[in-house]
């Protein structure tokens, strides 16, 4: 059952679909970013989720392997976007990912992204510049 949650949720996030979203978080849910950032709390994180389809409007999470252990699930795979749908052929990404994610009372309570994010941000970077 916990594993169908975590599955719609991926779905959800490759559908930008916030509001499904906010359903499937806790109310205290915590996520962390790859770089050990954190933001505490289901509305903050949906708030973030918005910006960050701002950014990579088409970013989608591919799992290939999906772990649990009791209430604790671990995803491998793929992590891929393209900065503000902007010309794919020089903004695009796809980086190997992983992803861990926990469940407590039927909602998704942590959230948790290990992918390495220097290409993200250099084609941030370059984008910048350009405009």
């Amino acid at each position: 059952m916990n594993d169908e949650l975590v599955l719609e949720f991926v779905k959800c996030v490759n559908e930008a679909d916030t509001a499904k979203m906010h359903e499937l978080l806790s109310t205290d849910h915590i996520f962390t970013d790859a770089h050990n950032n954190l933001v505490s709390g289901r509305d903050e994180m949906i708030t973030g989720w918005r910006e960050y389809f701002k950014l990579f409007p088409d970013y989608r999470i591919e799992i290939d392997e999906f772990y649990s252990c009791g209430d604790v699930f671990a995803m491998f795979g793929y992590a891929s976007g393209t900065y503000k749908g902007l010309d794919p052929e020089h903004n695009h990404w796809k980086l190997p990912a992983a992803w861990k994610a926990e469940v407590s009372g039927g909602k998704i309570t942590r959230w948790q992204v290990y992918c390495d994010t220097k290409t993200p941000l250099e084609i941030i970077e370059k984008a910048s510049k350009i405009r």
